[in-house]
């Protein structure tokens, strides 16, 4: 007997209630006897003394028995004076937690309560707070890592803004007006190639040779490209009349108004919504049809996004047609290499050029054997005097006059001066990504202040988690001490306790 007296009645908590009710320590229909008491509690409450222990324990969130218990010892000494000659207290505040105490004791209410509030805390309250910490500590971690990707973004989309600044040649303060005011230099550096395209000579030369020596031809060979070398980078009209003009009227380019970032034309976008990745992809989200990235394959047009759509209209004045004789107007007063029909036509004449070189060094890289001697000792010297070197040195300055004239920032001034729409569009272009950039900064501070917002919820919930654990490892031990009472002291352990 002794030994089965030191045997420790373990129970496991989650079953602890049932364990009570097989073994008849309580009545299986005890939360109704419950409902009654909670009415009596709710009332005596009501009309409590000043006095900070109560304060204390009514502050709780449930008052059970063994609250019941402490109250009338602290009412004990408070209501002292209403003790009558038989030791009765003729106080109802006495008398009613008294009739709360007795109500419990029927049947062990009490125990089934506080069994069921611990399986309560176990099993339900403390898992659910710590899942709420979890999920503000998983939030504060996503939110930074949400913050640092909207930095990074909006860093890159400044630099890629002023990437396709430098492009262009802007310093990107006002789009527009830098844009526009980069036509102005354009005659001057069609100019320079007119005058560099002086070098060629020799070159054409040697084509107009070399094709009269192989194919008896007698015609003429790149005829624009013989005409700058001739007379310059003269006015459309003298290209087209053959008299030079007496009067040169250029089109006046209308000045953009300075450019003003309202801030109510800026959308932020949504920040309601958790999708920081949709925000990184605002860009992607636009197609402005204009590839603002330096692509040599792409360098011989503008790729205006859907051929179904509409076409870009570009404003050119008046040919010149109606205009008095000797005055060049419009697009007459334009030089040829300003002029998309006459440009187009010299550009062609170097890409003949080029390819014509192109093979030239391929055929020469060949021609050592004695079929090839044959063919060209009749040739002229012109011919005989151009080594493999020359011809590669030649091939390059009409590579590199080729690609002054058709490279990405050419292109796009002649789309300036053509059309005050591309100007708009470029424009347009470049701003996005400034707001685009800014909606990102401002994603970001939103990341922070949600991350302080989940770091103050997890500060709140934190000590809410240490109370419900004092308090169930209080009702631990009041549990176990009240069973073992009912099996002769023996010991008890509630098992798998913990918040």
């Amino acid at each position: 007997m002794e030994n089965i007296q030191n045997l420790p009645i373990d129970i496991q908590s989650s079953k602890l209630l049932d364990w009570l009710l097989d073994r008849r320590h309580c009545n299986i229909k005890w939360q109704g006897a419950i409902k009654v008491i909670r009415e009596k509690i709710n009332a005596a409450i009501q009309d409590m003394p000043e006095n900070d222990e109560i304060k204390h324990l009514l502050s709780g969130s449930y008052i059970h028995y063994f609250h019941c218990l402490q109250i009338i010892q602290i009412l004990k000494g408070t209501e002292a004076s209403s003790k009558n000659f038989f030791g009765r207290y003729s106080s109802q505040r006495m008398k009613d937690w008294q009739e709360i105490v007795s109500l419990y004791e029927v049947d062990s209410v009490y125990l089934a309560e506080v069994a069921s509030l611990l399986i309560r805390n176990v099993s339900y309250e403390g898992p659910a707070l710590r899942k709420q910490i979890a999920k503000a500590q998983q939030q504060q971690q996503e939110f930074s890592r949400k913050e640092v990707e909207c930095q990074n973004s909006a860093v890159d989309l400044r630099e890629r803004y002023y990437v396709a600044c430098k492009e262009y040649g802007i310093k990107g303060e006002n789009v527009t007006h830098e844009l526009q005011a980069l036509v102005k230099d354009l005659p001057v550096v069609l100019d320079e190639v007119a005058k560099d395209a002086v070098k060629l000579e020799g070159h054409l030369k040697y084509y107009t040779a070399f094709t009269n020596f192989v194919c008896q031809w007698s015609g003429s060979l790149l005829p624009m490209l013989t005409f700058v070398l001739d007379k310059g980078n003269i006015t459309f009209y003298e290209w087209r009349t053959g008299t030079v003009p007496t009067v040169v009227e250029r089109p006046v380019v209308v000045e953009a108004p300075p450019e003003t970032m309202a801030e109510d034309t800026i959308d932020w976008g949504d920040f309601g919504k958790d999708t920081v990745d949709t925000v990184v992809k605002l860009e992607e989200g636009i197609d402005w049809g204009i590839s603002l990235e330096s692509n040599s394959e792409d360098a011989g047009g503008i790729d205006w996004g859907d051929g179904e759509s509409a076409p870009i209209e570009i404003e050119v004045t008046g040919t010149g047609i109606d205009c008095p004789e000797g005055v060049a107007r419009g697009e007459d007063a334009l030089s040829i290499l300003e002029t998309a029909k006459t440009r187009g036509q010299f550009i062609d004449d170097l890409n003949e050029l080029e390819v014509f070189l192109t093979q030239r060094l391929r055929e020469m890289a060949i021609e050592d054997d004695i079929v090839a001697m044959n063919m060209f000792q009749m040739a002229p010297s012109i011919i005989h005097e151009k080594s493999q070197q020359q011809v590669k040195k030649m091939l390059s300055e009409v590579q590199d006059l080729l690609g002054r004239l058709t490279s990405q920032r050419m292109q796009h001034l002649f789309m300036i001066q053509a059309s005050p729409r591309y100007v708009e569009r470029v424009s347009e272009v470049l701003r996005q990504k400034m707001k685009q950039a800014d909606i990102l900064a401002l994603k970001s501070t939103t990341m922070v202040e949600k991350r302080q917002e989940a770091l103050e919820e997890q500060a709140r919930l934190e000590p809410r988690v240490e109370l419900l654990a004092g308090s169930t490892r209080e009702l631990q031990k009041l549990i176990e001490g009240d069973i073992s009472k009912r099996y002769n002291n023996r010991p008890v352990n509630l098992m798998g306790v913990h918040v």
